[in-house]
């Protein structure tokens, strides 16, 4: 019970910490910060937070370095990091953080989506969880359309209550200060999710040879710092635009790398050691929650019919995914219990094979022979 409360506890810091970053984030950009200026800050600050943890951590246990393995890391740092974040800040900028936490929730179904054709996952159209999943992903993309293209009346305007600072703010830099942009905003928060989720396929076969995440995630951050820092200098020529004043680019740069990068990667990997993937993804709808509520309360953001219609859609077709994959691995325990015994058809040959793919069926084996020695 402890250990269950330890989990969730965490990871609720995490979705809090993300939500604050998206805050913080947007009233720098609002304050004339560059999100290219931005994202390369974050990479930077990612990187000198990581590093250390790498070194110490992995020195005696990290895996030799391949071409292979630095190509893919260098894939990684182009799409999980590079393309991601760079995308998904302008999105931000074009857009409220609410829309953009919302379309983020996208991440599942696509992830699912590109995991099916690369083997990663199977269908099995014919069960309940094959359903599920299929249904799930759609309601998802269904709600990101809507999200994205009908704005409707406004359910409740700005709060009473609002942050005097972002007030401020806004009012000091009006003429400085990016129009929203219902239409291209969105879209790009889309492209970053998907870019994302390439990111996590990546990720699973690099996993399979090179298993030392804080180097990699170093490595990548480094990587990372050196393409956003190309992509900003030719897209702000001018050096004041990398300036950290006012205050809030600098508290903004740096929670973004310590925090949204460097120190949520390390609670999310402590709570999927214990508690598998599945576990943490359920938390993210936990992020649009908190940050419609924030945004409303602090930034004065009306609530509208479409952002919440669609961003209940999501949340509706991610649980739907979400229990679909449940669902497969207690189907899949069930079925190695009991020998292979209730194995019945292609779909459960495929689940079986994707698990193997996972390697959770080789873990399974090395636990079974420490067992009988």
């Amino acid at each position: 019970m402890e250990g269950d409360f330890l989990a969730f506890l965490i990871m609720v810091i995490v979705q809090v910490g993300y939500a604050g970053m998206n805050i913080l984030s947007k009233l720098a950009m609002d304050s004339g910060m560059s999100p290219y200026v931005h994202v390369a800050y974050r990479q930077i600050f990612a990187t000198v937070v990581i590093a250390p943890f790498a070194y110490f951590l992995e020195r005696k246990t990290r895996p030799k370095m391949t071409r292979i393995i630095f190509c893919q890391i260098l894939l990684s740092s182009l799409f999980g990091a590079t393309l991601n974040q760079v995308l998904y800040f302008v999105g931000l900028r074009n857009s409220t953080p609410t829309i953009a936490c919302a379309l983020s929730n996208l991440l599942p179904a696509l992830t699912f989506i590109l995991a099916v054709p690369f083997r990663l996952e199977s269908v099995g159209i014919r069960r309940k969880a094959g359903q599920a999943k299929v249904v799930g992903t759609v309601v998802c993309v269904g709600g990101a359309m809507l999200l994205s293209f009908y704005h409707g009346s406004a359910l409740m305007g700005g709060s009473s209550i609002h942050w005097k600072y972002a007030d401020n703010m806004g009012k000091t830099n009006s003429a400085e200060t990016h129009k929203n942009n219902f239409f291209l905003g969105p879209f790009l928060v889309i492209v970053s999710t998907l870019s994302w989720a390439i990111w996590f396929i990546i990720q699973a076969r690099m996993g399979e040879s090179y298993s030392a995440p804080y180097t990699s995630s170093a490595l990548i951050c480094l990587m990372s710092s050196v393409q956003c820092g190309f992509i900003g200098l030719i897209a702000e020529h001018n050096l004041s635009a990398w300036s950290l004043s006012p205050i809030i680019r600098a508290v903004s740069s740096l929670y973004a790398g310590a925090v949204g990068s460097a120190l949520a990667f390390c609670l999310m990997s402590w709570c999927i050691q214990r508690k598998g993937p599945l576990y943490v993804s359920v938390f993210s709808p936990l992020l649009l929650v908190i940050v419609a509520v924030l945004s409303w309360a602090l930034l004065e953001e009306k609530l509208y019919i479409g952002t919440a219609a669609g961003s209940a859609l999501i949340v509706l077709g991610l649980y739907a995914v979400l229990w679909g994959k449940n669902r497969e691995a207690e189907t899949t325990n069930t079925t190695g219990d009991e020998g292979g015994e209730k194995l019945e058809g292609k779909g459960d040959v495929e689940m079986q094979f994707s698990e193997l793919l996972n390697g959770n069926l080789q873990i399974k084996s090395q636990a079974t022979k420490w067992d009988e020695y």
